[in-house]
């Protein structure tokens, strides 16, 4: 749709070009639209431009490397060689601007000085002579003579004293004003006019002379300032109204801006306002810019505050200096002690400035010539991935140097060798992990599902495995309406290896425990029937010995001793809760002591057992009873709960007690979630270290 669009602009383009030859108004018409057509097909030629760039030109990495190339040799350059002109402009004007400052300073240095030797002359005079009224000063007649429009104005004790001869007095000069002081020197605004200016005094016997040295700023004197730079223009009266100045002149600031060429009338601008045409008018303009020696001669124009001030107020008048010049004028004032040093190095600059052009363009080439190897190396790389890509594993990449490139090529063949090898490791992998999926399936199916309660006790469980599968484990297993059997354990190891065993126990623990309910029941049964009254008493007495666990234990330590290998062990905690009589019946196995929460915060730790299950054969094992009252709460652990570390150290139980301690009357899932979020902010950004299994029990 664009390119056609493009198109049928074009034909219109070059249609109403043809149409605008016509003479007359309708020409005129025929012109203007051209102008909107062409206008139109610059905007839809762009993306087309664009997609062409980017979406063939450079679709190859040679035309990409090419254009690298350019931009990383040519941009620094162009870059360098902006930013060296700028700044050689840049220096010329202030250097320009500087010689031009410094000849005024000599000025008033010269000045100076001669006024000193006046006022010194006079004090003497009148020190010998104190009631003359007319001094003779012969030195003043040749400085009038040199300087034309030279003035002298000279005061005893305030008053003014007449000079011979007469053309040295400053007739407007009646006075001293009150903000001058001895030693001054400076460019002064006095009655519209700019003066160099000196005052100086001296009191001899009680008595102070002063004489005051003028000599006007006019083109002549401007033009002696010039000589060598160029031109200098000095241009004053540019201060503006108070509540005209901008910002920065009210805080006691002074902006100068230099205007690009061909923007306002004078191409400066003082505090955001340009200078008045008839401002410019009074400027004093001294000296010629001569024509350029070479092409690169360019003028150097550069404008610059002077520091000026007012005869009357003394406050400080805005006056700038103007100075044009060319790179030869400033060339040889910085060399005028040596014009032999100024060629040899100038010449010098130049031969270096051949050398690095002839450096670019070897880099240049040499860079071509890499292009065309690293293309080539891709080219063949691409038609490699290709056929790989399409399932030819034998394709191979024919190596014939000795580089990186080469070394690459030669890491695809031996990746088209390995790839097919991976591939099947990857299957294999996801098989393992289809497994294992599975296997975490079948292991959550073994925890307790759903909410398990009885009416006297509260229970909540959780198990947060570090890997895929667990080697923690817990079960409730319910016994009538009243009685509850609580088991955890911690398989040595992580793993597949220690689910399997977890499976195991899990398996056995139940197994035992069920067969003691199975044997209960049948010997309540068996009671009642008088011939089987003695059988019933022995399968009571066989049930209740599976509601202890201390025997349980021994019976799985038996178990998994001879069932597994001698390395794997189990801790296992066992316990038998009777409702009706509110007694928990355990054994510990190993296992980190079971803590109970006090409805007074007091904690008991259920420690009696024995050592781990299925490492050391035929261990009996101790058990305890322990009453529980309402409020108390039964905390039962692996050690993933209390051995987390980070730079403080554990995290410990007296931190999971305190937790539990502080939400106690929430419920046990709050509690529960209170841990973990505990755990989770003491761990931080580490990784998991062991499974973390959690039993809650609460006594209603």
């Amino acid at each position: 749709m664009i390119h056609r669009s493009a198109f049928w602009l074009l034909l219109s383009y070059i249609a109403l070009r043809l149409l605008a030859m016509i003479p007359g108004v309708a020409g005129e018409t025929f012109r203007g639209l051209s102008i909107v057509a062409l206008v139109l097909l610059i905007v839809f030629c762009v993306p087309l431009i664009w997609r062409f760039v980017f979406g063939r030109l450079l679709w190859k990495v040679r035309n990409r490397l090419i254009v690298t190339y350019v931009l990383m040799g040519l941009t620094p350059v162009v870059l360098f060689v902006t930013m060296a002109l700028i700044s050689l402009y840049i220096f010329s004007g202030q250097f320009a601007i500087f010689a031009a400052t410094a000849e005024v300073n000599d000025e008033l240095a010269h000045l100076s000085s001669d006024n000193h030797d006046y006022v010194l002359h006079l004090a003497h005079v009148f020190a010998a002579e104190p009631h003359l009224h007319a001094v003779t000063l012969p030195e003043a007649a040749q400085a009038v003579d040199e300087n034309p429009g030279f003035e002298i104005a000279a005061f005893q004790d305030g008053q003014p004293v007449t000079l011979d001869p007469a053309a040295v007095n400053a007739h407007d000069m009646r006075a001293v004003p009150d903000w001058v002081s001895s030693g001054f020197r400076n460019v002064v605004l006095d009655n519209g006019r700019l003066y160099l200016r000196a005052v100086n005094s001296q009191t001899v016997n009680g008595h102070t002379t002063t004489v005051i040295s003028s000599l006007p700023l006019a083109k002549e004197n401007v033009s002696r300032i010039a000589q060598g730079l160029g031109q200098v223009a000095i241009i004053p009266g540019v201060d503006f109204d108070e509540e005209d100045q901008p910002e920065p002149r009210r805080n006691g600031k002074i902006r100068l801006e230099m205007n690009p060429v061909g923007k306002g009338e004078n191409g400066v601008t003082v505090n955001g306002r340009e200078l008045e045409s008839a401002v410019r008018r009074t400027a004093i303009v001294g000296g010629t810019l001569p024509p350029r020696e070479h092409f690169y001669d360019i003028p150097v124009t550069f404008y610059a505050p002077l520091m000026t001030e007012d005869w009357v107020t003394g406050k400080q008048h805005q006056t700038y200096t103007h100075v044009s010049s060319r790179p030869s004028l400033l060339y040889l004032r910085l060399f005028n002690t040596s014009l032999r040093v100024a060629v040899f190095v100038r010449e010098a600059l130049i031969a270096i400035a051949v050398v690095f052009g002839l450096l670019e363009l070897l880099a240049f080439l040499a860079a071509m010539r890499l292009n065309r190897t690293i293309t080539r190396s891709i080219h063949d790389l691409y038609h490699g991935t290709l056929s790989i890509d399409s399932g030819d594993f034998g394709y191979r990449i024919q190596v014939k140097r000795n580089d990186q490139l080469a070394a690459l090529s030669q890491s695809f063949n031996s990746m088209a060798i390995s790839l097919e090898r991976l591939l099947e490791e990857q299957r294999e992998k996801e098989r393992m992990q289809n497994e294992l999926a599975i296997a975490q399936e079948v292991q959550a199916n073994l925890f307790p599902r759903g909410h398990i309660a009885l009416p006297m006790l509260e229970l909540h469980g959780i198990c947060v495995p570090a890997r895929t599968v667990s080697g923690d484990y817990y079960d409730f297993l319910l016994f009538g309406e009243s009685g509850l059997g609580l088991a955890l354990g911690d398989i040595s190891g992580k793993g597949i290896s220690a689910a399997l065993l977890m499976a195991t126990l899990h398996s056995a623990v139940r197994a035992y425990r069920f067969a003691g309910e199975e044997l209960i029941l049948d010997g309540t049964a068996a009671m009642a029937i008088p011939s089987q009254q003695q059988q019933g008493e022995e399968e009571l007495e066989c049930g209740e010995f599976f509601e202890e666990p201390a025997k349980i234990l021994g019976l799985l330590n038996r178990h998994l001793y001879r069932s597994t290998q001698p390395e794997k062990y189990a801790t296992l905690f066992l316990g038998h809760y009777d409702g009706l009589r509110r007694r928990l019946i355990y054994s510990t196995g190993g296992q980190l002591p079971p803590l109970l929460l006090r409805a007074d915060d007091s904690v008991t730790r259920l420690d009696s057992g024995g050592t781990v299950v299925g490492l050391i054969d035929n261990v009996s094992y101790e058990q305890g009873t322990v009453q529980l009252a309402t409020g108390d709460i039964l905390v039962a652990y692996s050690d993933g709960v209390t051995e987390p570390e980070n730079d403080f150290g554990e995290f410990g139980e007296e931190r999971l007690m305190e937790v539990i301690r502080q939400h106690r009357h929430m419920p046990l899932e709050t509690i529960s979630e209170q841990v973990m979020q505990s755990l989770r902010s003491w761990i931080g950004d580490q990784e998991q270290p062991d499974d973390i299994t959690l039993v809650l029990a609460r006594q209603r």
